[in-house]
């Protein structure tokens, strides 16, 4: 069985004035290429630098990132109840392992009391065989 690793996320820079600008990252260091999520092509995966300039000059791309900057501020407080979703699904996985560990204790002593259980009949059946 072969490991597929994923392209790396492609995520615009930040201007001095705040703005999301393309800022395009040295393929170099890419080893399996380039995923940009503005939509123009589903899963399409950019190995080339010249390949990504071509990309991010299309009018969807470019559609895209004046969308981020336009929605800054919306895509700060979905931010924001993302992180407490993620904090509260936490404390509930938690929670379950909990419970699965007590669950798993409890498993283990009742099978444990029913060998005993069955080795002291056995044991009774004997004595009467005699």
């Amino acid at each position: 069985m072969e490991i597929i690793t994923e392209p790396e996320l492609y995520s615009p820079s930040i201007s001095d004035n705040g703005n999301y600008i393309d800022k395009i990252p040295s393929f170099n260091n890419l080893s399996n290429g380039l995923r940009c999520p503005c939509g123009a092509s589903k899963d399409k995966k950019y190995d080339s630098h010249s390949v990504f300039i071509r990309h991010i000059k299309t009018k969807c791309h470019q559609n895209w990132l004046n969308t981020i900057n336009l929605n800054k501020t919306n895509y700060y407080i979905e931010n924001e109840k993302l992180k407490e979703t993620l904090q509260n699904q936490r404390i509930i996985i938690a929670k379950l392992e909990k419970d699965v560990q007590n669950k798993i204790m409890t498993i283990d002593y009742l099978t444990e009391y029913l060998n005993n259980i069955h080795l002291n009949n056995k044991n009774t059946i004997n004595l009467i065989d005699l």
